[in-house]
């Protein structure tokens, strides 16, 4: 997440904060009025990857715990992979993970609103 953000950080030409103080405007009014409006899709880019990093993590807590004692680590990647793989129910093991996927184009469709991300990049 650093990464993306530095690299959005870097993309803000100098030349919006210089003539910006000229103006007159203050350090927190250069935050609000240019670098965050400018940082919105590194920061959607950035919320986006660690949504699908925490609704896929399956390797860390199978290898540690296997789901841990009664199921209480157990995360929903690793569930649909016990039910497709070790229960052999792949119908079952499918439709969760189809439901992962509509969970996450939703949360997807809320960050784009939240942010206000333009996507298609039309200046209207």
């Amino acid at each position: 997440m650093a990464l993306l953000l530095l690299g959005g950080l870097q993309v803000i030409p100098d030349s919006l904060y210089e003539s910006s103080a000229l103006d007159g405007a203050t350090k927190w009014q250069q935050f609000r009025y240019i670098t965050l409006p400018l940082l919105k899709p590194s920061i959607f880019v950035a919320l986006l990857f660690r949504t699908l990093d925490a609704f896929r993590i399956l390797d860390l807590i199978y290898v540690l715990t296997g789901g841990g004692p009664g199921g209480s680590t157990e995360s929903i990647s690793l569930y649909a992979y016990k039910v497709m793989f070790s229960q052999t129910r792949f119908g079952y093991g499918s439709a969760i993970v189809l439901i992962m996927a509509l969970v996450v184009g939703i949360i997807t469709f809320v960050y784009i609103k939240a942010l206000n991300v333009d996507l298609l990049g039309d200046k209207r």
